[in-house]
């Protein structure tokens, strides 16, 4: 079995005492194990002064040395091209070529003589001469390799003799073949007259195995004895490699020192220097940026010293600076988070103040004393605010102007309103507080000259507004101007690119903390306008770019080419000089239409004028002022308003037809406000109605006594020392007692106030016809959701709507249907024929009526026609005689009776009553019929005969009742 390792013949003495005894001295036999072949100059060996000759990290830095290149130390072992592994490690090649080739010699290995090894000469000679000796003693290798040879073929033909089964790799003795080869059964036979021969074999055959197993120890002796010297060979050469390690260890270690060395000496240094290089490269850029930050911190109180001294461009320019800024080198700043909201939110409110500062000048200019000349306020502020807002293209601005122009009409107004009472004794300011009510109380010759003082004050506000407007169109044409030479210009550099025909002025100005640099010269120190000027620009962190003055409206550049703007000086009407720069980018369509819109504001001037003049005179008009005009007050008024008209369209360029609109147009406004404050006048009434029968006063009554007359016409108010009379409870109407509530009277008053408005404008006819009608169709409409629909619940708060309030309503509406034929004709005969046709109003109102009333009479009945269904549906024929059932029957009429009687005209109530009797009727026979009660004489028909002569008793002694056909046979009546 360990025949089978091949492996390299050993030497070895004839004794096993003689090759131990040499193996004992290992160091002596085999030479030191070598090492792998050294890619490197020299490794470290532990010897410090050995360390010096490695490469010089500063010296050698940038060339190639043996310490770049990198090596996987198990790939260059495991060679995949070798053909077999070599059994020694550390003898192994590189490679099948590696010996043969060429290794170019190193500069940094020294040369090696035989004077390097004369040391090793003087130690090993005595070494020899030992080994010389001792080889001697030995046997020659000759003999030696015989001797191996010849004992190896021995031992092989010993191990021939044990038989073949005992080398199986599957030899057991459990196999039942196995076993009987080993031991055969017949050598164990137990037959008589063999025993002694039995025991002879089975001696043998122990024997024999005996022999097996001495030559098989022998040969494993051998085997051990051969393979010693390689065991400990390879003991000692575990022991070289750990000691080789441990050097090896060492020597790291002292080059990690050297190598920690050389970093502290000579990269730390450098490495420290080119960090604070970097540091402070970085706290230049943080320092500039604070800088920077620090500026924009302080935006906020530049744009708030510039608006104090009114320089509104001059702080936009500086936001949209800052917000640049903001958005590219200041961008992700967390404290500067809210800056750029906060920066637009002070961009809105700088608009607002120009558009204040705007506001408050026009309120200034407006508001002058009246009696000043027509010049213009404050001109050069006029125009820099103007010029402003064109830059901020806050081109609505003029609104703002027509704003103020209505509130000073209005105010012209109200001054000369209380300047004229403040003159009048007659009028007692602190009993009349309103000023409309002061004005009302005026007489004609008064509030004639108050008109006239109006429309003087008017012209010279309308001459003030024109010179104001003027000044601004001229603003605006003067940027169309500069406009247009700005293209012309443009054109003439194209086509003369080599020629430098234009004239730049630039003005720019710097500031720092808050301050003009601009405002330290004077104005003699100026450059004149036509000069030019170099473009100064904003090249510290600390400066911001701002505009001076709105008039001359120079800006600041920033542009990187030191491009430069034009500007020129042009002169306004007042003599004006303005600077217009290249900034104002707004097309000639946006001029012109503002132009074309502050000429308007001009002609919206004058309808202001007039349009003021007309709610004058419409206040004046409310109580019928000016429909009480004589003739020859009409034509002095109407020369007035002609002269003023007259003098508007001469200052302003356009007719206004408003105010010669005022007097046709009167007579329908009047119509309407006539019509809606009755109507609504109507509406709360009926809102605030409980439908309980009221009062009669006597001038109600006077009232409807002149229309009996033949005339509708409002009665003149008798003076009070009359006698007082006092007031009924019913209205006397041609005979006939109408009970009514308050609103019905005053609606009787109304109705006669629309009939006497047509008697006075009989243009207004048409108009009146049909606004009342619509004032009768809502009063039927709502009595009708109030009293049937039960909306008063809810209005008014009644608990319930009682047969004594359907009976008042009935009442009422039958009033008012009295006098419908009365108004029609009234309003025929002044009507023209082909307008006759509007008459059918009158008639489709009368139907309404009349099924409105119809609608009350059937809700008197159904109600007590729901009380006998729900009576006499436990209605039992039975004694006591008169039963319950009638009493409570009888009793529920007798309250009906009681609440209608005094409301409804006596044929009404007996016509209302018959219907109910029917409904009575109608339930006692299906009663009957449900209690098999005939007319047959018996006891039952004589309980129900009693009970229905009770019935027919009680009905007929009520007031006016008495001749009431009853008809109470039809109860017995039967089915078919």
């Amino acid at each position: 079995m360990a025949s089978s390792h091949s492996s390299s013949p050993v030497p070895q003495s004839n004794s096993s005492d003689a090759f131990f005894k040499k193996e004992m001295d290992a160091t002596k036999r085999f030479r030191p194990v070598q090492s792998l072949p050294d890619v490197c100059p020299k490794e470290p060996t532990g010897d410090p002064s050995n360390l010096c000759d490695s490469p010089s990290l500063v010296a050698d830095q940038h060339r190639w040395t043996i310490y770049h290149s990198k090596v996987n130390l198990p790939a260059a072992l495991n060679d995949p091209r070798l053909a077999k592994r070599e059994s020694d490690f550390f003898t192994k090649t590189w490679g099948v070529d590696f010996v043969d080739t060429e290794v170019t010699p190193s500069f940094y290995l020294p040369q090696i003589t035989k004077e390097h090894f004369a040391l090793y000469q003087q130690e090993i000679t005595p070494r020899e001469k030992v080994h010389e000796r001792c080889k001697n003693i030995c046997t020659t290798k000759d003999t030696f390799d015989r001797t191996l040879l010849h004992t190896h073929d021995k031992s092989r033909t010993d191990l021939e003799q044990v038989p073949k089964i005992f080398m199986k790799p599957d030899f057991a003795l459990e196999d039942s073949l196995t076993f009987n080869a080993v031991l055969p059964w017949s050598h164990f036979s137990t037959a008589g007259g063999k025993g002694n021969r039995d025991a002879a074999s089975s001696k043998l055959l122990q024997e024999k195995l005996s022999h097996y197993l001495d030559i098989v120890e022998v040969n494993i002796a051998h085997q051990i004895s051969l393979r010693s010297e390689a065991f400990f060979h390879a003991m000692t050469s575990q022991h070289e490699l750990q000691d080789y390690l441990r050097k090896t260890s060492q020597a790291v270690k002292l080059l990690r020192e050297k190598i920690s060395k050389i970093d502290k000496v000579m990269c730390e240094g450098s490495l420290r220097v080119l960090r604070l290089s970097l540091t402070r490269n970085n706290c230049i850029k943080a320092y500039n940026k604070l800088k920077l930050m620090a500026t924009v911190h302080q935006t906020q109180p530049t744009v708030q010293l510039l608006l104090s001294t009114s320089e509104f461009v001059g702080a936009l320019d500086l936001i949209a600076t800052t917000q640049e800024v903001l958005q590219q080198e200041l961008q992700g700043i967390h404290s500067f988070r809210h800056l750029g909201s906060q920066l637009c939110e002070l961009e809105k409110l700088i608009d607002k103040m120009m558009i204040a500062e705007f506001s408050t000048y026009a309120r200034n200019d407006l508001n002058r004393p009246l009696e000043d000349d027509c010049q213009i306020l404050e001109e050069e502020r006029l125009v820099s605010l103007v010029f402003g807002l064109l830059k901020q293209r806050k081109l609505n601005f003029y609104e703002i102007y027509g704003d103020e122009m209505i509130i000073t009409a209005k105010n012209i107004i109200k001054q000369c309103v209380v300047n004229t009472v403040s003159q009048i004794e007659e009028i007692d300011t602190e009993v009349v507080v309103k000023l409309a009510d002061q004005m009302r109380m005026m007489n004609f010759p008064q509030w004639f000259d108050l008109l006239k003082n109006i429309f003087s004050k008017f012209t010279i506000f309308l001459k003030r507004i024109k010179a104001t407007l003027n000044t601004i169109r001229s603003v605006v044409f003067l940027v169309l101007d500069k406009n247009q030479k700005n293209r012309d210009l443009e054109d003439t550099l194209q086509k003369n690119s080599a020629k430098d025909s234009t004239v730049d002025t630039e003005v720019a100005y710097l500031t720092h903390e808050g301050m003009f640099i601009s405002d330290a010269f004077s104005e003699g120190d100026l450059p004149p306008v036509a000069a030019d000027t170099t473009s100064q620009r904003n090249t510290s962190p600390n400066s911001e770019p701002c505009s001076s003055d709105s008039v001359s409206e120079p800006e600041c550049t920033t542009d990187s080419s030191s491009s430069k703007e034009q500007t020129s000086s042009s002169v306004t009407p007042g003599g004006v000089e303005m600077m217009i720069s290249d900034d104002m980018k707004l097309t000639d369509l946006e001029l012109v239409r503002l132009a074309n819109n502050i000429q308007e504001l001009l002609y919206n001037a004058s309808d202001i004028c007039h349009d003021r003049s007309v709610k004058f005179l419409m206040a004046r008009a409310k109580d019928g002022f000016l429909e009480k005009l004589n003739s020859n007050e009409f034509v002095a008024l109407s020369r007035l308003m002609e002269g003023f008209i007259l003098d508007t369209e001469q200052i302003c360029g356009r007719k206004s037809m408003s105010l010669r609109g005022a007097l046709q147009s009167q007579a329908n406004r009047f119509v309407n406000r006539f019509h809606e404050e009755r109507k609504t006048k109507l509406s709360l009434l009926l809102d605030n109605e409980r439908w309980k029968q009221a009062e009669v006063p006597a001038e109600f009554q006077d009232l409807v006594d002149s229309v009996s007359d033949g005339r509708i016409s409002l009665p003149e108010k008798k003076p009070a020392a009359a006698e007082e009379r006092k007031p009924t409870e019913f209205l006397i109407v041609e005979g006939q007692k109408y009970a009514t509530v308050g609103t019905v009277l005053l609606l009787i008053r109304i109705i006669l106030e629309y009939c006497q408005c047509v008697d006075n404008i009989p243009s207004i006819t048409t108009d009146m016809l049909t606004r009342l009608s619509d004032l009768l169709k809502y009063f039927n409409s709502r009595s009708c959701q109030l009293v049937l629909g039960a909306g008063a619940l809810q209005v008014v708060g009644l608990k319930t709507i009682t047969t004594k309030n359907l009976a008042l309503s009935s009442r009422c509406l039958q009033l008012i249907v009295h006098y419908i034929p009365i108004i029609r004709a009234h309003f025929e005969a002044r009507l023209q024929p082909k307008q006759f046709s509007m008459l059918r109003h009158f008639d489709h109102i009368t139907k309404d009526y009349h099924d409105h009333i119809a609608e009350i009479s059937a809700k008197l009945v159904a109600i007590m026609d729901s009380l006998f269904d729900k009576l006499l549906s436990k209605y039992e024929v039975k004694a006591p005689v008169p039963s319950v059932c009638f009493r409570n029957i009888c009793k529920q009429m007798a309250k009906m009776h009681e609440a209608i009687y005094d409301l409804l005209p006596e044929e009404q109530t007996q016509m209302l009553f018959l219907r109910i009797n029917a409904s009575y009727k109608l339930h006692l026979k299906r009663q009957l019929a449900h209690l098999n009660v005939v007319n047959d004489g018996g006891p039952l028909n004589g309980l129900v005969t009693s009970d229905v002569a009770f019935y027919t008793g009680n009905l007929q002694a009520l007031k006016g009742l008495n001749s009431l056909d009853l008809n109470m046979a039809e109860i017995w009546e039967q089915k078919r």
